[in-house]
């Protein structure tokens, strides 16, 4: 399985409409493309100046999957986020291959 993580830093001045825009536009979009199994946003609690910071954890079955999102959907999605708060986020992607989870 693949966890897809995107890192945001997001404007503390967007920080409220932005969390309900990812909750209730952007990341069902990105579930509704069919190649995702779960996500999760999850606040990271550090020191951040300026904002506040968040990790958006999406799993897929396989990095084929991760593939075709890169390819058809990751760049409409992505840049529909950056029109929408352009200057008010920063944000970086990770990629990572679960290889051992214990669920109780």
């Amino acid at each position: 399985m693949i966890l897809y993580n995107v890192t945001i830093n997001i404007d503390e001045t967007v920080h409220e409409e932005w969390l309900q825009w990812m909750k209730e536009v952007h990341i069902p979009d990105v579930m509704n493309t069919g190649l995702f199994i779960e996500n999760k946003i999850c606040r990271i609690h550090a020191e951040e100046k300026g904002g506040r910071a968040y990790s958006i954890q999406y799993i897929l079955n396989s990095i084929e999957d991760y593939n075709e999102y890169q390819k058809k959907y990751a760049p409409a999605l992505q840049q529909e986020h950056t029109v929408k708060y352009n200057g008010k986020f920063a944000a970086f992607r990770t990629i990572l291959e679960i290889v051992h989870e214990v669920k109780n």
